[in-house]
């Protein structure tokens, strides 16, 4: 299994090349996509590979894809790399672990955000307005504190080196309509709950997360990666405290790095030291372990 950065196919035109996955099309109804080790933080894509990252992402999405398949349908074909068409032969060892064959979808025009504690942004937007994403919340929370209920908050989708922007409910139901809006909201809510609840008996609390919903024949699909270390906020159970922020299983860990650092979040990022690499592969490995019960199917030096 190798560590891969980026991925140069011939056999089939690229799409787009995203912060981590590179995205050819094998036909007019399938893509090959392709998570890689890139690092993104703060819109900004590392210069130095997390190893194996790709592998854990996309393992833990084919683990939920399949968990929620009773919820939701969604755009997986193919996961085994033997199955793919023989002209993808010469990159089999690049692609292994790391690459799925999807049905095309037309993706939803918002970040399906959920929101389960008071974190991050959320954290940041209730300790200036008493809300969090337009909704009032009560008085006196402290950070990293559990929602009565978990909360649906959309988001626009950024290009590729900008920011998303967190929109009220209203504006995300006129980008989708009412009808889809009120599936999706269900859906996405769902989701998280059953997910939150499968997470905490593996020792893991689930803050919040970011599905992606497309049509796939006019039908909502599940699409793109599902409860990662990198679309989501992974905390450990066992050292949860309200009032602080938290260790944690996903990339928080390097962006708390690089906030110490003398860096203004715009390209280049600064390089990262060897420790930090291995304590970020470990987190991802740990939480692929955690949530699956399978051993990670490579080694990273601890």
């Amino acid at each position: 299994m190798q560590v891969v950065v980026k991925t140069d196919i011939d056999a089939y035109p690229l799409r787009g090349r995203g912060k981590v996955r590179d995205v050819y099309e094998v036909d007019e109804q399938t893509l090959l996509i392709v998570t890689t080790d890139r690092m993104s933080a703060f819109d900004v894509i590392m210069a130095e590979p997390i190893p194996y990252k790709g592998v854990i992402l996309n393992q833990i999405t084919l683990f939920w894809m399949d968990k929620f398949s009773e919820i939701i349908p969604n755009h997986l074909v193919e996961s085994d790399v033997s199955r793919f068409p023989a002209k993808l032969d010469p990159w089999k060892d690049q692609l292994e672990g790391r690459a799925i064959l999807a049905r095309k979808a037309e993706p939803l025009p918002v970040e399906c955000i959920v929101r389960g504690y008071l974190s991050g942004s959320g954290w940041k937007d209730y300790q200036s307005t008493g809300e969090l994403c337009g909704y009032k919340l009560p008085k006196g929370l402290q950070e990293s504190e559990r929602l009565k209920e978990a909360i649906f908050t959309p988001s626009t989708k950024a290009e590729l080196g900008q920011h998303d922007e967190n929109i009220s409910l209203e504006q995300a139901k006129k980008l989708l309509g009412s009808e889809t809006f009120s599936a999706t909201k269900d859906i996405v809510l769902q989701l998280y709950n059953a997910g939150r609840a499968y997470a905490a008996q593996k020792g893991i609390i689930v803050a919040d997360t970011k599905f992606e919903l497309g049509f796939i024949n006019g039908k909502l699909h599940l699409i793109d990666e599902v409860l990662t270390p990198d679309s989501s906020r992974f905390w450990p159970a066992d050292s949860y405290q309200p009032g602080r922020s938290q260790q944690s299983f996903d990339k928080q860990f390097l962006r708390d790095w690089l906030k110490a650092q003398p860096w203004n979040m715009q390209p280049p990022p600064p390089n990262l030291p060897e420790k930090i690499i291995v304590a970020t592969a470990s987190r991802y490995r740990d939480a692929y372990e955690l949530l699956t019960g399978h051993k990670a199917p490579f080694k990273i030096a601890d």
